[in-house]
């Protein structure tokens, strides 16, 4: 049998980062970055005011107090946008506003709240509601230089590299590369994976459950986690066991993969129809089926499926009781998608921790328990060892790993721990 270790490096041998293509900002987003982007121009990309109210010249404001304002000129009402300003000369100010350009010769704003508003009648409040601007305002207090002022370039300035090669792309870095002007982006783009379950048992949520069957979860789970890999994910559920029925949606889906995940048909049953489906050299591709030393998750598959002469695409085939798919999920499938999103954490994070029950585990097999990690250090298990334990496997935060060596562990020993949370 395959160790856990050789068939993960086996695996990852065979993948590689999707090519590099470019994108429209938003179809980028949870990509990332195939180049360094740098600025081409100044952020802002000009002086602008942070506030609504008047430019000024702080000469003009020097001094002056509620009971003796500075009494102003106004000469003009500049918004956002405005692009034919006024000169602010000695004696005078311009009405403006927030993100507005602020005018030649004006050195501060006065915030409204600083002024009477043009009313002659004291402070003003914070809004300013006059559609049009009096002909003069009263400064209430002294406005230094460069008061609510955003200088061009305080932000950004041309030439700074502003985001590096392997950026991932959320809201934020995005919205960076539209404010210096960008429309697309160059990355590494996130991998297309198809998720199928196989068995005849197979029932949708939602259709009537009757004798011998259930409902089909892996297709879900599966395809939910594929996504919080950082993939673009389609669930194909309940194909049945029918051998030539598979390899016809295989065939129907290898124009929209990167990768395929099945679920079931990969044991030594009768009716193992992944197994009977890609083993009968037919010319689909080449898929090796193997048994691996852990628990559970024991019977795995794995190989590339295309046309003759066609590269193929990897196919990973999974065993079909739930906590066994999602457990062989996480440490060979998630993996190859971070792989191919060109991710540098391809692995989840493993800690050591304290385990205050005694844990036993069969000899030669890695063991893989669900558990309740907490922050001060310590895990217990969550439910049994069964395999088809869905509702522990909801509970649990973390994989307790058993090495193949170790057949039991006192209470209080130490384990690593696979987060499955961070």
């Amino acid at each position: 049998m395959w160790t856990v270790d050789e068939h993960l490096a086996d695996v990852l041998a065979a993948v590689a980062p999707l090519p590099a293509i470019e994108l429209q900002l938003l179809d980028a987003q949870g990509c990332r970055l195939d180049e360094d982007v740098v600025a081409t121009g100044d952020l802002p990309p000009f002086d602008n005011s942070s506030m609504d109210g008047y430019a000024v010249r702080t000469a003009d404001t020097a001094g002056a107090t509620g009971e003796y304002p500075s009494v102003l000129a106004v000469v003009g009402d500049i918004a956002a946008g405005a692009g034919d300003l006024p000169k602010v000369g000695p004696g005078q100010s311009a009405r403006i506003m927030t993100g507005a350009p602020v005018p030649p010769g004006a050195e501060a704003v006065a915030p409204v709240e600083w002024t009477d508003g043009g009313t002659g009648t004291g402070q003003a409040a914070e809004a300013m509601t006059a559609a049009v601007p009096d002909e003069e305002v009263r400064v209430l207090r002294p406005v230094p230089a460069g008061a609510h002022i955003r200088r061009r370039g305080s932000d950004i300035a041309a030439g700074d590299e502003i985001l590096t090669s392997g950026t991932l792309l959320g809201p934020t870095q995005l919205g960076l590369l539209a404010a210096i002007g960008r429309a697309t982006v160059r990355v590494r783009p996130r991998p297309r994976v198809v998720v199928l379950s196989t068995g005849s048992e197979l029932v949708q949520p939602g259709e009537p459950v009757g004798p011998g069957r259930i409902s089909d979860s892996n297709s879900f789970t599966l395809t939910a986690a594929a996504r919080d890999a950082g993939a673009i994910a389609y669930r194909v559920g309940g194909v049945p066991d029918d051998a030539a029925v598979l390899r016809g949606v295989l065939a129907d889906q290898l124009g929209r993969a990167d990768l395929i995940v099945t679920s079931g048909g990969v044991s030594v049953g009768a009716y193992d129809v992944v197994k009977e489906a890609l083993q009968d050299g037919d010319g689909a591709g080449t898929v090796d089926f193997r048994k691996l030393r852990m628990q559970p998750g024991k019977p795995q598959g794995f190989g590339r499926i295309g046309g003759p002469g066609d590269p193929g695409v990897p196919l990973l085939a999974l065993p079909g009781n739930p906590v066994s798919a999602y457990i062989s999920f996480e440490l060979f499938v998630r993996p190859v998608i971070r792989t191919m999103l060109g991710a540098p954490d391809i692995h989840r994070p493993v800690v050591r921790a304290l385990c205050p029950v005694e844990l036993r585990s069969p000899a030669g097999r890695r063991q893989f328990l669900r558990g309740w990690y907490t922050p001060d250090g310590r895990v217990e298990p969550v439910g049994g060892e069964g395999s088809h334990l869905v509702g522990a496997l909801a509970r649990a935060n973390c994989l307790i790993t058993v090495p193949e060596e170790v057949t039991a562990l006192p209470a209080g020993a130490e384990v690593d721990v696979v987060l499955l949370t961070a």
